[in-house]
């Protein structure tokens, strides 16, 4: 067992891997919790010592001796009302006293192998019990006859400890949860100096990397849009004072949902900081009957002691192996071509066909209709929802053109946007009322559309077999599934007034109630998450669809900040991203051609533009790049990612993918603004052997580099000459 319970010391010891978590049970039935950090040894002597103290102005707990008071204890689960004056992580309102106060004590605990799913909610998941241990800590209000179930699941092979919550009313009254958040961890005061590091953006430039001092207070990221979004990211990290890349502690935090989240730090008067994550409890409470459940989603928490690369790699392995559908996880991404930024609405069946003709000749394997096939869709104001092919532009409907591509050696997908409806569409005309609304107030649109209210069964019904039908009759391989608007009016007609505010949560589960029937029926079918691009790049996605549209923004050198950014938290092999026209159509940047497609090579490869148009020298750099794409195929999905160079702190970006045996790697420079007469520059490289030989490959030609010499002395890397020259080196062991 990677969980042991220490009797004697009413002390629980989980072992993740390389790393440890304590939690001690006091006299008084508070769980506190002692330890993160490097594995501990059984029984890990002194770990269970808790400093107390009488303070000024932080009451002593009811029943307790003077100094003890939860104002200064570190807790596992923090509760609203009994001598705590910072943030909760749960409270209940109890409509029949109006009271807030809870008093949660331990009353049991089981420990099991494996992990198990968590009801309506994507999670982590094991293949065998081996892979896995969970802890159960049950708590209980006796005077309400509310349980709460802490669980917590430790991995043999990572670094990572999941969280989440599962609260039950055991007793005979109606109970209104209005925060109930996933994970919360008290760190002392040692931790006040660290870093609280964060992922914000907007459209077309997510994922920046934001880091800055803990000061007293709260620090808070969070989205009340209904999605995760591009404006901020539900991941954070703590990286103690000095971290680096390489170097230093790191905490990292992330949550496995797609709705309204919160994620946050306080630093309180002690330097004591609690970190807290869950669904935000901005416009949320949930009415918990009599016997009912409540599940929070599933909080991801990663510690390293190798820097902010290290949390990198251990989140990209964990995800690869726990969260990804399995049926996906190793499975080669087909190398694509999009559309849209070829055609936008403009377009018939023999263009398309040769379009996907120009990418057979070219490598192309996949042909992706996007935007504009259904209805009357000659622009964003129309038809969604409807569903049905557009005659005019496809005479012989979607069947006929899959069957087209298909027999020119190329796979067909397609694009939907299942989640929304357009006032102009048939669906909305017979039901007005199956958006997202609030009666008698007016509905704001987003790009022209509505959102579907997928609380509602009969709504994802009908979606689901408008959609489905059409994939069951044509040969399609791969969905893009678009989500291009934030929620307004957030209501919902078929629930009371007094549950009105579980609209947003209630979407999101029904949400993923529908694509995981998508995902049951269409095994074959790759799904690729997309919101706007970015705009719900988050592990809930990613436990449907192992896939995600980056950014709407394909110019390779803003790319470079937003898949850096991405890569915090999320594999390569996540984040699609794809070669397209110059000037770029987001920035009207020119960039060399072979440059967009270094910086595309991730695990989801592909182009955005006319393969028919380019030029003879275009489509030679188009099949090496096909090519080569399919040589390193399997080291980009399963490799291990190493930064070399931030984009956000100097004119060069710089990564590398390592083979887990150090076989083989890929390295990538970029340099953003060249340097009139530059100093040479060498490119240190990190993760190979020290003891193997490598044949290093750049532009036709070979160089034999012992290992050690390319870890501590580098790779010359060659003057850029110009503005966004790229380079890439392929490392094979001798």
């Amino acid at each position: 067992m990677a969980i042991h319970f220490i009797e004697a010391q009413s002390l629980f010891l989980l072992q993740a891997g390389p790393s440890c978590y304590a939690i001690k049970l006091t006299e008084h039935g508070l769980p506190l919790h002692l330890y993160w950090g490097p594995a501990l040894a059984t029984p890990a002597t002194g770990v269970d010592v808790v400093r107390l103290g009488d303070r000024a102005f932080s009451p002593t707990l009811a029943g307790a001796e003077r100094g003890v008071s939860l104002d200064v204890l570190p807790q596992e689960f923090p509760t609203f009302g009994s001598s705590d004056f910072r943030q909760p992580a749960l409270e209940v309102y109890q409509p029949q006293t109006g009271s807030r106060i809870l008093a949660l004590r331990y009353a049991s605990h089981r420990i099991e192998a494996g992990k198990p799913a968590l009801a309506g909610l994507p999670a982590t998941f094991t293949e065998k019990p081996s892979d896995a241990d969970t802890l159960t800590l049950v708590l209980e209000d006796k005077l309400l006859g509310l349980r709460v179930e802490l669980l917590y699941t430790v991995f043999a092979h990572h670094p990572v400890i999941t969280r989440s919550t599962r609260i039950v009313n055991g007793g005979s009254a109606l109970l209104e949860l209005r925060r109930a958040l996933s994970a919360s961890v008290d760190f002392n005061a040692s931790f006040s100096h660290h870093q609280f590091v964060q992922l914000s953006g907007a459209w077309a430039r997510e994922r920046d990397t934001l880091c800055s001092s803990l000061r007293p207070g709260v620090q808070a990221v969070d989205s009340r849009r209904g999605t995760s979004s591009h404006q901020q990211s539900p991941f954070f990290a703590l990286s103690e004072l000095g971290a680096s890349e390489e170097h230093g502690s790191v905490y990292g935090f992330n949550l496995v949902y797609s709705g309204n989240w919160i994620a946050q730090v306080e630093l309180d008067q002690f330097a004591s900081s609690r970190a807290q994550l869950g669904i935000n409890p901005f416009d949320f409470s949930w009415q918990l009957e009599a016997g009912a459940t409540f599940q929070t989603p599933e909080a991801v928490l990663v510690f390293s002691p190798e820097g902010l690369g290290g949390m990198s790699r251990a989140l990209h392995r964990f995800y690869r192996r726990h969260l990804l559908p399995a049926a996906w996880r190793e499975r080669p991404r087909p190398i694509l071509v999009n559309n849209w930024e070829a055609t936008y609405f403009d377009f018939n069946s023999d263009k398309l066909e040769a379009i996907a003709t120009a990418g057979a000749e070219l490598g192309v394997e996949l042909f992706v209709l996007d935007d504009g096939w259904f209805g009357k869709r000659d622009d964003d104001r129309s038809s969604l929802g409807d569903w049905v092919v557009d005659r005019k532009k496809l005479p012989g409907g979607l069947n006929d053109l899959a069957n087209r591509i298909k027999a020119r050696g190329v796979e067909f997908g397609l694009w939907f946007e299942p989640e929304m409806v357009s006032a102009d569409s048939d669906l909305y005309r017979d039901h007005p009322d199956w958006c997202i609304h609030v009666p008698s107030r007016a509905r704001t649109e987003g790009r022209n559309q509505l959102i579907l209210d997928f609380s509602r069964a009969e709504v994802r019904e009908e979606i689901y077999q408008r959609i489905a039908t059409l994939l069951r009759e044509t040969p399609v391989t791969y969905v893009k599934w678009d989500m291009n608007r934030h929620f307004t009016e957030v209501g919902s007609a078929a629930l009371p007034p007094s549950r009105q505010q579980e609209t947003a949560h209630r979407y999101v589960l029904g949400l993923y109630d529908i694509m995981g029937r998508f995902s049951r029926e269409f095994p074959h079918i790759l799904f690729e998450g997309c919101s706007g691009g970015g705009g719900r790049f988050d592990p809930g996605i990613l436990a449907y669809m192992p896939q995600i549209w980056t950014s709407d923004n394909s110019d390779a050198i803003t790319r470079l900040r937003i898949q850096y950014g991405t890569s915090l938290a999320y594999p390569f092999s996540t984040m699609a991203a794809h070669v397209s026209a110059v000037p770029n159509h987001q920035v009207g940047r020119i960039t060399p051609f072979r440059t967009r497609g270094d910086v595309a090579f991730t695990g989801a490869f592909g182009y955005e533009l006319d393969l028919g148009a380019l030029t003879p020298g275009e489509k030679t750099e188009v099949k090496r790049q096909t090519a080569f794409y399919k040589q390193v195929r399997p080291l980009l999905l399963s490799g291990d990612l190493y930064r070399l160079r931030s984009p956000f702190d100097s004119q060069e970006a710089a990564w590398m993918i390592v083979a887990a045996d150090a076989s083989e790697a890929l390295v990538t420079h970029v340099t953003t603004l060249a340097e009139p007469n530059a100093p040479f520059r060498y490119l240190k490289l990190r993760g190979l052997d020290p003891k193997k030989t490598y044949r290093v490959s750049i532009g036709g030609t070979e160089a034999v580099i012992a290992g050690d010499v390319l870890l501590h002395s580098g790779l010359h890397v060659p003057a850029a000459g110009a503005d966004f020259v790229s380079h890439q080196w392929h490392l094979t062991a001798v």
